[in-house]
């Protein structure tokens, strides 16, 4: 019997990232070994690196090279000395752009083991669609009159029909699987355009299916509330910012930025979806060893969903909770493993 082969184009990035993508790639590896499947690895050293070498985060015809792969697996970019916008927006937005990766999805789930600010809460299970195409991510605007008392920046955002119809749609497939409840993240009291819009055309689409629950929370107040009583929460549909802001703010309420994946998807499967862990390149712990793979495992999980190795993935997930609960983890959550101890005892549960 043949294997399933899958292949991945990896970019380990920078700073932590080169730690923790190697080390879900052998996780990876050794549940395919179980489960009959074979990712083949393509590993590229485009990033901070790159960029210092060539000018650019990535070749020219980077997107070209990745459009020929099943999936994107992401660790990390970012370095001290090189601005935050040429990274973003010389490596990510355009994968996400130019393969229309329209769905950002943030699963956040709280684990056994793992205390957070939000310790007594152990029923955090919720997740975040974010809008990973328009809206306030815009290359729209400009700035003029500079070094002068008028210079003036303009940033307009951009919000779609189809943009924010897709989007609703696919949240409303994520909740027709859970509890049937949708909370839409808004600003219609206050931006006086895009979010009336915005909750128009949600609502609009749920009319289409009566048997899902809306709701539209006040971003202000949906922040406090996600804080306040986090376990409420199931499905949460947000513009591109708003969900940014919240799938952050809400993996730290479970314990750690360290262990939240994202996921990236083309939902119609015409373009390459990408999967990364959402900490950053950490460079002041960068080197040491010590960083958690938590996130890029899920990560890695999330990527094998998407790749129809659902029990591989399943796996991966409950295997990852058995050892927080048994009290194995990282020095960020409080444990004494290293990044490399981490992934050998995964490995050998597996």
């Amino acid at each position: 019997m043949s294997l399933r082969t899958h292949k991945v184009v990896s970019i380990p990035g920078d700073g932590i990232g080169l730690e923790v993508t190697p080390a879900a790639m052998e996780v990876i590896n050794s549940l395919g070994e179980k489960h009959g499947f074979k990712i083949t690895w393509d590993l590229v050293d485009w990033g901070s690196g790159y960029f210092k070498s060539h000018g650019s985060m990535m070749p020219t015809n980077g997107i070209e090279i990745m459009s020929k792969y099943d999936a994107i697996f992401l660790g990390a970019v970012g370095t001290p000395d090189i601005p935050d916008h040429e990274t973003l927006w010389g490596l990510l937005i355009p994968i996400r752009r130019e393969f229309d990766q329209y769905i950002n999805l943030r699963p956040i789930k709280s684990y056994v083991g793992v205390n957070g600010p939000l310790a007594a809460n152990k029923s955090i299970d919720l997740i975040i669609v974010r809008e990973n195409t328009e809206g306030e991510y815009s290359k729209i605007g400009g700035r003029f009159a500079t070094n002068s008392p008028f210079e003036t920046a303009l940033q307009v955002a951009v919000f779609t029909r189809n943009g924010i119809e897709r989007v609703t749609r696919f949240a409303v497939g994520q909740a027709k699987g859970r509890k049937k409840e949708i909370i839409s993240a808004t600003k219609s009291n206050g931006i006086i355009h895009s979010m009336p819009f915005w909750d128009q055309v949600v609502a609009e689409v749920l009319m289409e299916h009566p048997d899902i629950k809306l709701r539209n929370i006040l971003i202000d107040a949906l922040v406090a509330e996600l804080v306040l009583r986090p376990e409420k929460f199931d499905v949460i549909v947000a513009s591109n910012l708003f969900g940014d802001i919240l799938s952050d703010l809400a993996a730290a309420l479970v314990g750690s930025i360290g262990i939240a994946p994202s996921g990236n998807i083309n939902p119609e499967r015409k373009f390459p979806s990408m999967f990364e862990p959402v900490h950053g390149s950490a460079p002041d712990i960068a080197g040491q060893g010590i960083a958690n793979p938590i996130g890029a495992l899920h990560a890695a999980a999330m990527m094998l969903d998407h790749l129809h190795e659902i029990t591989a993935s399943a796996e991966l997930h409950d295997l990852i909770a058995g050892l927080l609960s048994s009290g194995i983890s990282t020095r960020d959550l409080g444990g004494q493993e290293s990044t490399k101890s981490f992934t050998s005892k995964l490995i050998a549960a597996i």
